[in-house]
C-alpha cells in the first residue's frame, strides 16, 4: 500500500514538474510576449528560440531536459523496492512528457515533449541518452523540420531501451516508457504530420534560410 502510494506520487510529481512552461516564462521575462501567439504556439526549445533568441531557445532546451530527467530521480527518491522502481520511473518520465505537452498551466497546451523526452532517457541510460542529443540538431539540419527530429528521438529512445534490455540487462520495462512517450510526441505532432504530408510544414534552419533566398530570388527575377 505504501509503495502504491509512493509510486502515485511520483506519477503525479512528475506531470506537474513536465507541466512547468519553462519557454513560457522565459520568453514571457525576457521579451514580454505570450510565447503560445508566436510561431509553432508550441512552448519547447525551437519556438522558445524563435520567439526569444537563441539563449532563450537554449535555456529552455534545457529547462525541458531537466523537467524528463527530474521525473525519474524523483521515483528513485520515493521507491526504495527494486523490482517497482523500473515500472514508477517509466510512468513519472512518461507523465512528465504529458505534462509538457499538454500543460496543467496552459490549460493543456505545450511543447511536443522532445525535451523532457530525451531528459528522461538521459536518467534512464546516460551514455545513450547524451548521444541522442546530436541527433536533434541533425535531424533539424538534413531534413529542415523540427517536427521530424522530435519523431527521431521518439523512434530512437525505445528501440535504444530495448536494445540495451536485450543485450546489456536493462529493464524491459524502460522499453515500454519510449513506447508510452513516443506515442505522446506523435499525438502532439498530428497537426505537423499533416502539413509534411501536405508539403506546407513549416522549416528551420539552414534550409529555411536557403528556401527563403531561392524566393526572394524567384520574386526579384
Amino acid at each position: 500500500m505504501i509503495s502504491l502510494l509512493q509510486g502515485s506520487a511520483a506519477v503525479v510529481a512528475g506531470y506537474v514538474l513536465g507541466s512547468l512552461p519553462i519557454g513560457y516564462v522565459l520568453v514571457y521575462l525576457f521579451k514580454g510576449v505570450d510565447l503560445r501567439e508566436h510561431g509553432s504556439g508550441r512552448t519547447g526549445g525551437t519556438n522558445a528560440g524563435r520567439a526569444g533568441g537563441f539563449g532563450v531557445g537554449l535555456m529552455t532546451a534545457v529547462g525541458d531536459l531537466a523537467k524528463g530527467a527530474g521525473a525519474v530521480w524523483i521515483a528513485r527518491a520515493l521507491i526504495p523496492d527494486q523490482d517497482l522502481l523500473p515500472w514508477v520511473e517509466a510512468l513519472a518520465a512518461a507523465a512528465a512528457v504529458v505534462g509538457h505537452n499538454w500543460s496543467l498551466f496552459l490549460g493543456w497546451k505545450g511543447g511536443a515533449g522532445t525535451g523532457p523526452n530525451l531528459g528522461a532517457a538521459i536518467a534512464l541510460w546516460p551514455v545513450f541518452g547524451l548521444a541522442l542529443i546530436p541527433v536533434v540538431p541533425l535531424a533539424m539540419l538534413v531534413s529542415g523540420y523540427a517536427s521530424v527530429a522530435s519523431m527521431s528521438i521518439a523512434v530512437a529512445i525505445p528501440v535504444g531501451l530495448a536494445v540495451r534490455a536485450a543485450v546489456a540487462g536493462g529493464s524491459w520495462v524502460h522499453p515500454i516508457y519510449g513506447v508510452l512517450t513516443g506515442t505522446a510526441v506523435v499525438i502532439a505532432l498530428l497537426p505537423n504530420i499533416r502539413r509534411l504530408k501536405a508539403g506546407t510544414e513549416r522549416m528551420v534552419g539552414p534550409r529555411a534560410r536557403a528556401q527563403r533566398k531561392l524566393q526572394r530570388s524567384k520574386q526579384s527575377s
